[in-house]
């Protein structure tokens, strides 16, 4: 298709939209399927006591989706965003195999990396292909719908495959799942979706964004926006590296069962993505630096306040207000990433953000495994906690508003 003959926009792409749509929920489900039983089978099955040696899967997981996402934008621009999505998922084909028959920790592990490189390449593509299609105006919203497909997924799948894993054993039932979300997602990808690389090209003649100096410098702390958004990125991951980790480790501890974990755990992905319907519009309309802050101070005070948590109802309570925390400021990264780049540099710029947004996976595992082994479970979740506001605070200092949009709080401004 000719350049002149491409049109920008939610509705002008509504196909392409929604395939991407279903194929970043397959994504997010491949996640799902470790996210509430991994580590039982590593007590279980493997034998495994010390709390950092069970989180090893999840370091091997961050550093490689990490290291892919660095990757993605510039195969993305080199070679096209719908071969990065189809390589993506030919890295995803083993995983579920290898879940069910693994004899030891070190085949999961392999699992993992595979995952990471999964999830930084397939993702990656949906949400560069999506902002390419819509255009400036809807890009909140566009996040909003990719992000809540995902991780709706993640919260669906880990239900799932803990209430398989009750009814029929940890393995290998649970995760017959990730067969079939494999093989759709290369199957859709490979026939239904097209490149978008020439939406991008459409959007260069109006865009007013300068081009960076220096990409990785100014995307990962130079540039006031760029750099405050990345660290935020960085430490909301980092926790919910934690979360993937400790929560199911810190239920099994207080008493609960299988089935419970799996509805506790559930319970945040399952606000974080249905959120993400609202939070990714409400960041088209106010301001992103408010959405940013407001959202990591949520999820500092849950994580604080969770320390003294016992009740199913408690856990469920602070689950639901950590996932709205951080669907504020999911979808809300990469539109502002979106909003800071020429299309030019934007591909390279989410994949260097997505770079160290997802380290935080890593960063969260290693440093709440070593506190927890050598203090507590607990202490490990107040030291997140603590590093999550000081975040909070670099945003609410650093950043600068953008003078087309309003305070998250205004029309309460307004009433006074």
């Amino acid at each position: 298709m000719k350049t002149e003959d491409i049109k920008l926009g939610l509705k002008e792409n509504w196909k392409q939209f929604t395939l991407l749509v279903i194929i970043n929920a397959f994504v997010g489900g491949m996640v799902g399927l470790e996210r509430s039983i991994l580590p039982e089978i590593a007590e279980k099955e493997f034998e495994m006591a010390a709390t950092s040696g069970i989180l090893s899967f999840i370091i091997v997981f961050g550093i490689l989706k990490a290291i892919s996402n660095y990757y993605a934008g510039t195969l993305a621009n080199k070679f096209g965003r719908k071969k990065l999505l189809i390589l993506g998922w030919i890295f995803a084909i083993p995983i579920p195999f290898i879940l069910m028959y693994a004899p030891n920790w070190n085949w999961v592990i392999s699992a993992n990396l595979l995952l990471g490189i999964n999830q930084g390449l397939a993702w990656s593509s949906t949400v560069v292909m999506k902002i390419d299609l819509v255009g400036e105006k809807q890009r909140g919203f566009a996040m909003g719908l990719n992000e809540f497909a995902g991780y709706l997924a993640v919260a669906v799948v880990a239900f799932l495959t803990s209430w398989i894993a009750g009814e029929y054993g940890l393995r290998p039932y649970p995760f017959y799942l990730g067969i079939l979300l494999m093989v759709l997602g290369l199957v859709m990808s490979i026939f239904l979706i097209k490149d978008t690389r020439g939406h991008a090209k459409k959007e260069e003649g109006t865009n007013t964004v300068s081009l960076l100096k220096n990409i990785f410098w100014d995307t990962t702390w130079k540039h006031k926006n760029l750099g405050s958004i990345t660290q935020a990125g960085l430490i909301n991951n980092l926790n919910d590296g934690m979360a993937w980790g400790l929560f199911p480790i810190l239920l099994a501890a207080k008493g609960f069962n299988l089935e419970q974990i799996g509805i506790v755990v559930a319970v945040y992905p399952a606000v974080w993505g249905i959120g993400q319907l609202i939070t990714g519009k409400m960041a088209d309309k106010f301001s992103k630096k408010d959405m940013l802050f407001y959202g990591m101070l949520l999820q500092a005070l849950v994580l604080i306040t969770l320390v003294w948590a016992e009740s199913m109802w408690h856990f469920v309570l602070l689950m639901a207000l950590l996932g709205w925390g951080t669907a504020m400021v999911y979808p809300t990264f990469l539109a502002t990433i979106a909003d800071n780049t020429h299309p030019r540099d934007r591909a390279k710029s989410i994949g260097i953000f997505r770079l160290w947004r997802d380290l935080g996976y890593a960063v969260g595992a290693i440093l709440t495994g070593v506190i927890s082994d050598l203090i507590s479970v607990e202490a490990a979740i107040f030291v997140v906690g603590l590093i999550t506001l000081f975040s909070a605070g670099v945003i609410l200092f650093r950043m600068k508003s953008s003078r087309i949009t309003r305070s998250l709080f205004s029309f309460m401004e307004a009433k006074r």
